[in-house]
């Protein structure tokens, strides 16, 4: 395998670390009760929580994006995240009443981000299992048997 078939799964999640980036900028400063955005209404504490939750899956994603192959874990870490999120965001939406539509464009941004994932991590010769569970040091499995410049995009 070559390290140019994960390619493109680097640059999607350094993508989705900009666009987690943008998320916790606005959080921090815009979205909360009595700011620019302000429905639904969130106490500012919170606001500021959910956004130190988004520079932390941020930085996860600029670093792992480097080394896509040896983090490939967190890939499937944050499809377990966004997934979550598209159902939570559009079950609101759907089924409790008078919940404003406001975000309903981000649940489209991360259902195209998983999508993404999925679609580049199989083209690039990795599986589900690489996905969601953990590489073991002790294995003898793929990661051991390449030489280290191989590991990286």
């Amino acid at each position: 395998m070559h390290k140019s078939n994960l390619r493109p799964l680097c640059i999607t999640f350094f993508a989705g670390g900009i666009w987690d980036t943008v998320a916790g900028i606005l959080y921090l400063f815009a979205i909360g009760t009595g700011r620019l955005i302000d429905e639904p209404h969130t106490h500012s504490f919170y606001s500021v929580f959910l956004a130190s939750f988004f520079f932390c899956f941020a930085y996860l994603q600029f670093l792992s994006s480097f080394n896509i192959r040896r983090y490939i874990f967190i890939v499937g870490c944050l499809i377990i995240g966004r997934v979550f999120y598209v159902i939570q965001i559009y079950g609101y939406i759907l089924f409790v009443k008078d919940f404003p539509t406001t975000f309903w464009f981000t649940g489209i941004i991360d259902a195209a981000f998983v999508l993404l994932y999925f679609i580049f991590t199989f083209r690039g010769g990795l599986g589900i299992k690489d996905l969601f569970l953990p590489f073991r040091e002790s294995q003898k499995i793929k990661y051991n048997q390449q030489p280290a410049e191989d590991l990286k995009c």
